[in-house]
């Protein structure tokens, strides 16, 4: 089975590439004094500073076997200014709420940069899952866990 491709940015990859960095080169050496540390402590059987050191590495690890499997699958979003007719990954498109009467405006990224908080919707997403491919005036119903919401694009960019 192939494995999943993570759509990113130049940015979000060098953000990833940083955060894989430091966990490799400080936080691995962190843990690694944490557990000798706790070793110490005597008894393993009943050492939970030596548990909750182990339970840390085991995440650290399993967040540098993430970043690195993302890395290794990253199709990187190129930058298409000439072309704003279409709606794709890496354009900031506004639509039209119709239940609510007011527009919104998102860029969609891979999931790995995704921040609805600061505009950023994960290409994986209901919203923009049925806003890809589309055109502007395009009338878009989307399924949301909430309910159907009906939507307008407004603009590409």
């Amino acid at each position: 089975m192939a494995e999943k491709q993570h759509y990113m940015t130049l940015d979000g990859k060098a953000k990833i590439e940083h955060e894989l960095n430091e966990l490799k080169t400080v936080r691995r050496k962190e843990v690694v004094e944490n557990i000798k540390i706790a070793r110490d402590f005597g008894d393993l059987s009943e050492n939970a500073e030596y548990d909750a050191a182990k339970e840390e590495q085991a995440m650290v690890e399993g967040r540098i076997a993430q970043l690195e499997e993302m890395l290794r699958n990253a199709v990187i979003i190129q930058d298409d200014a000439g072309d704003n007719s279409v709606v794709s990954i890496g354009k900031t498109v506004t639509f039209f709420i119709q239940e609510d009467n007011e527009d919104e405006t998102y860029t969609i990224v891979g999931g790995a940069e995704a921040d609805p908080f600061t505009g950023k919707i994960s290409n994986e997403s209901p919203i923009a899952k049925a806003l890809l491919g589309r055109t502007i005036g395009d009338v878009v119903t989307v399924q949301t866990p909430g309910g159907d919401m009906v939507v307008e694009i407004k603009e590409i960019k």
